[in-house]
């Protein structure tokens, strides 16, 4: 649907190689000096939340019963990245699967506004904001291995809203750099869900507005369905997700720029506690999803649309288009249908489909304007196809009218 320019990666631009170079040799020259900010403390070393209860819970398990895994089918599923969703079915054959997946928590430093210069240490599972999309059926088990480099700053883990269980998992998933972990769980509930990590006390909104989340979808096992119970298919995915950044700056309001992920920890909870970020964008970057990156379709074409937000309501709106139909919370529930915005609560995904009708330029934003135009949350469709002039005709072209 369009090439993967997010992240991780500063883009390829003359202005970021140059930008890069003055870094690099402003840093020969004076040290650590080049950059607008020192570690200013540790990093805290975070123990997990309730960490008791995690014993407990951890204990608990080792007294259990072994799960029944017999009837089960073992398969891998390639994560990619966003703004793609992996190969799936989209009505379940055969029995429940285990379904294998690997992440790897990935800190790198990226580019949010190449205009501006601001950037990220950011914090992502496989190197991308947000983190893969993960599919399943209702039923099935997802086996996660996740591993934390030996060069990362800080202990990760990973909480899956879709899951049951204390924490979400993010109890049993706490690793260490040099550490992996493999955590089973199973999709007891069809829809969207968020997923994001969640090491404890301010560590968890300071990963998660660095872009530490991501989206599992749990379809039912027969596929989506109307509110008559006909089922519904689409052509493609695209998986967007919303993230907010509270970046810091210095007294003359430059943003600043650290050595190494976690330096900005300090400054970051002060940008946090204001409630105000600094950039709200798609896919983590301003024109991550627009210009030459914007997502492909062609009239008649149904696009699913799934939308990830670990920290703020959303209101997402297609300028042009539709919601066809919408599931903000849960696959179990019927869509609702012709919506023209529709709503993401803070900590959830959802999905919205719609069958393109009209060729052109399609924004999907966030209508909170303010952050759609001045803070990045906006992406777009540029659609193929023969203008139907039924829908939409120019009558009149603009021409001067006398008084």
């Amino acid at each position: 649907m369009t090439k993967f320019i997010n992240p991780g990666l500063t883009q390829t631009s003359r202005r970021n190689v140059l930008r890069g170079s003055v870094l690099a040799g402003a840093a020969a020259m004076s040290g650590t000096a080049a950059f607008a900010n020192q570690r200013r403390s540790a990093i805290p070393r975070i123990q997990p939340p309730a960490a008791r209860f995690i014993k407990a819970e951890a204990q608990a398990q080792v007294e259990a019963e072994p799960a029944d895994l017999s009837g089960y089918t073992r398969v891998k599923q390639e994560l990619v990245a966003p703004p793609f969703a992996p190969e799936h079915e989209q009505v379940a054959t055969g029995g429940p699967k285990i379904i294998e997946i690997t992440m790897e928590t990935t800190e790198r430093l990226m580019v949010v506004d190449e205009d501006t210069g601001a950037s990220v240490w950011a914090l992502t599972y496989n190197g991308s904001v947000p983190g893969p999309l993960i599919i399943c059926h209702e039923g099935d088990m997802v086996e996660l291995t996740l591993r934390n480099p030996l060069d990362s700053q800080m202990e990760h883990n990973i909480d899956f809203h879709a899951s049951t269980g204390a924490l979400g998992g993010g109890g049993l998933t706490h690793i260490f750099p040099g550490e992996e972990t493999v955590l089973r769980w199973k999709a007891t509930k069809p829809g969207c869900f968020t997923y994001h990590c969640a090491p404890g006390g301010a560590m968890i909104p300071y990963h998660v507005t660095h872009g530490m989340n991501g989206a599992v979808m749990v379809l039912p096992r027969d596929g989506l369905k109307d509110a008559d119970g006909n089922p519904l298919r689409y052509d493609s995915i695209a998986y967007i997700g919303e993230q907010d950044y509270y970046l810091p700056k210095d007294a003359s309001g430059e943003f600043l720029t650290y050595e190494a992920a976690g330096d900005d920890y300090a400054d970051s909870l002060e940008a946090m506690r204001t409630l105000t970020p600094t950039h709200c964008v798609f896919n983590g970057a301003v024109g991550a999803l627009t210009g030459e990156n914007a997502l492909q379709a062609k009239v008649g074409e149904t696009v699913l649309m799934i939308h990830n937000q670990a920290n703020r309501d959303s209101r997402p709106h297609l300028i042009g288009g539709h919601g066809n139909y919408v599931w903000e919370t849960s696959f179990s529930d019927p869509p609702l249908t012709g919506l023209e915005t529709w709503f993401v609560r803070g900590g959830t995904a959802m999905a919205a489909m719609y069958t393109f009708e009209q060729p052109g330029v399609y924004a999907y934003v966030n209508h909170n304007l303010i952050e759609a135009t001045l803070l990045g949350a906006a992406a777009h469709f540029v659609v193929e196809g023969s203008w139907n002039n039924s829908l939409m005709e120019q009558v009149v072209a603009p021409r001067v009218f006398e008084t």
